[in-house]
C-alpha cells in the first residue's frame, strides 16, 4: 500500500484519542529493549545513519517528526533531549506513554518512507518490505525479552501439556507488557474462539488446537490488548503510510516461530462489539 494523500493533521482530526491524553510511565526494561530493536534495525536500513550523528539528515527527520507528533496528537511540547534519551537509555530517564508513541511513530515513518523512496534497494515489493521491517524489529525485541524472562518454550505443540507451556510463556510476555506500561489495562491470548469472520463462524475449543495442528489444519487464537500504548500512532501510520508497527504482535509471532509455528493476525477480522480502547486480533496458526 502506497502512502495516502492524508496528512497526520487530517487523520488526527478524523480520529482523535482523548483517552490517551493522560500519559502513564513506560518501564525502563521495555524502553531499553525497544531502543535496541527499533534503532538497531533503523540504522541497518537507512544509509548514513549508522553513526547516529545528531545533526544527520535522517535522524533529524525522526526528531522533527516526533516533536511534530507530540504537538499535533497531544498538544504538548516535546521534552528536550527526548530522542537522545531513547537512543541511549540511561536507566534513570522514564519515558511517558505519549513519548514512546511519538518515537515509535517517527522511527517507523522514517523506515517506511525510506523503503518507498528507494524501491531499487529492496528485493520484495513495498508492502512486503515494510512488513519485513516490523518482523525484524519484533525478532530483536523478542530475543532480548526471551533472555530477560528466561522463557521455557516447548519444542512443539503435539501434546496438551506443550500447549499449556506455550500459553504460560505467552502469559509471561503479556504480564511484562502490562507491567512495563505497553498495555495499560488488559492482556489475553485465548485459544477458545467463538466468533464471526466475514460470512463464516469460527468455533474452536482449546482442546482442539493440538489435533488441528497435528492434521495440518489451521488453528486460531484471539489476542486482546487493553490500551496499547501505540494505538494512536498505529492508526495514524496506517492511514497515512499504509503499514503500522504491531510491536507486541510481532513479538508473539516470533515466539511462535521459536516453537516451530507460523502465527499471525488476520487482515480481515472486524472486532465489532469490543470497546474502543480494546484492540482485538484474530490469529491463524499453522505448523512450519
Amino acid at each position: 500500500m502506497q502512502s495516502t494523500e492524508k496528512t497526520l493533521e487530517q487523520v488526527v482530526g478524523e480520529r482523535p484519542f482523548p483517552e490517551y491524553a493522560a500519559w502513564w510511565p513506560v518501564g525502563g526494561a521495555f524502553s531499553a529493549f525497544m531502543s535496541d530493536a527499533i534503532v538497531g534495525e533503523w540504522r541497518a536500513l537507512v544509509p548514513g545513519s549508522g553513526a547516529l550523528d545528531p545533526d544527520g539528515d535522517a535522524l533529524n527527520e525522526v526528531r522533527v517528526d516526533a516533536e511534530r507528533y507530540i504537538r499535533t496528537v497531544y498538544d504538548r511540547p516535546a521534552r528536550r533531549g527526548l530522542l537522545e534519551a531513547f537512543i541511549h537509555p540511561d536507566g534513570e530517564t522514564t519515558l511517558q506513554s505519549g513519548e514512546f508513541d511519538a518515537l515509535s511513530y517517527a522511527f517507523y515513518r522514517s523506515a517506511f518512507r525510506h523503503i518507498e523512496r528507494h524501491p531499487d534497494r529492496f528485493d520484495e515489493g513495498l508492502e512486503r518490505e515494510r512488513r519485513l521491517f516490523t518482523i525484524r524489529v519484533g525478532k530483536l525485541f523478542f530475543d532480548r525479552l526471551n533472555r530477560h524472562l528466561a522463557l521455557d518454550l516447548p519444542d512443539g505443540l503435539n501434546t496438551p501439556d506443550r500447549l499449556e507451556e506455550l500459553s504460560a510463556a505467552i502469559d509471561r510476555v503479556g504480564r511484562f507488557l502490562h507491567d512495563q506500561g505497553y498495555l495499560r489495562s488488559h492482556f489475553a491470548f485465548r485459544f477458545d474462539v467463538d466468533i464471526d469472520q466475514g460470512a463464516s463462524r469460527i468455533t474452536q475449543h482449546v482442546d482442539d488446537v493440538v489435533s488441528r495442528l497435528g492434521k495440518g489444519e489451521l488453528a486460531y487464537a484471539l489476542y486482546e490488548m487493553g490500551y496499547p500504548v501505540i494505538l494512536p500512532s498505529a492508526v495514524y501510520l496506517y492511514h497515512t503510510i499504509g503499514e503500522a508497527q504491531h510491536h507486541s504482535s510481532r513479538t508473539i509471532e516470533n515466539l511462535f516461530g521459536e516453537v516451530g509455528y507460523d502465527a499471525r493476525e488476520t487482515d480481515d477480522f472486524d472486532p465489532i462489539g469490543y470497546p474502543s480502547e480494546m484492540v482485538v486480533e484474530l490469529w491463524e496458526i499453522r505448523s512450519l
